[in-house]
């Protein structure tokens, strides 16, 4: 069994932007799991960044990454 390396230590962050940095990354940590060959995957990538209706479903993603983030966080108070 091949083991991967964990890039993921933490959902802590010390503002909301590095935590939105996170969500974004988390983000397109997502798409690679799902989408694994890198030759597809930017095959692909020229049909949702020129969709309307993808950049909002990839907007929508990060956007509930860091409402994850952001609960972890406490919000940041």
């Amino acid at each position: 069994m091949e083991q991967k390396e964990i890039w993921l230590k933490s959902l802590i962050t010390e503002s909301p932007q590095e935590g939105y940095e996170l969500a974004i990354q988390l983000s397109r940590m997502e798409v690679k799991s799902t989408q694994p060959d890198i030759e597809v995957l930017k095959r692909l990538r020229t049909d949702y960044a020129n969709s309307a209706s993808g950049l909002t479903a990839a907007s929508h993603v990060i956007a509930l990454n860091f409402q994850t983030i952001s609960a972890a966080n406490g919000y940041w108070r």
